[in-house]
């Protein structure tokens, strides 16, 4: 259930437990479909809307708005997406668009879609084996993480940093691939 939409625009209107809030209009539906051409400039496989970035749309006098929250504070690709997004909608006819970074509640693993974690696996990347609120998550044991090539779970974790802060770096003892495994947060 959404918020009550408060008097000021600068105020989230996210509701602040949910997750992405999907199209409630046929406008807000077209809007949300461009914005599935728009991918992740460090992940290009996944869209916003799979990486589950893409938290609403909200069309008010003309103005589309699209609220978006980063994996992290810091994600040094939010910049690339903000402007993808412009540019996507102005490219399809809507000059005024305005994005909107929330960052609360926090971005969590558990809104990548199913479609975005199939991608992911045939990317050669691991999804998030867990939950984010699994235990495991909490007190740091390594969850088994099934090889992306072969799909033997005999895997070891390299470093618990990858190519982005977002992924740790694994390798199979089967197939002797090394892989990402996108860290469950």
């Amino acid at each position: 259930m959404t918020a009550p939409r408060p008097d000021s625009d600068s105020a989230p209107r996210v509701p602040a437990s949910a997750g992405p809030i999907g199209p409630r209009t046929a406008e807000e539906a077209e809007i949300w479909k461009l914005l599935e051409d728009v991918t992740d400039p460090e992940i290009p496989v996944l869209t916003v809307a799979d990486l589950g970035v893409l938290r609403e749309v909200r069309i008010e006098a003309g103005v589309v708005e699209v609220v978006i929250t980063p994996t992290y504070s810091g994600c040094p690709a939010m910049n690339t997406i903000e402007s993808d997004i412009r540019r996507r909608l102005q490219d399809a006819g809507h000059p005024d668009v305005k994005v909107t970074t929330v960052l609360a509640p926090a971005w969590t693993t558990d809104w990548l879609s199913e479609a975005g974690r199939a991608k992911l696996a045939a990317f050669g990347i691991a999804p998030p084996a867990e939950t984010s609120g699994s235990k495991r998550a909490l007190f740091g044991d390594s969850p088994v993480i099934a090889c992306p090539h072969c799909g033997s779970q005999n895997t070891e974790c390299v470093s618990q940093f990858g190519s982005t802060a977002c992924k740790a770096q694994y390798r199979c003892r089967a197939c002797l691939e090394p892989f990402d495994y996108f860290k469950c947060i």
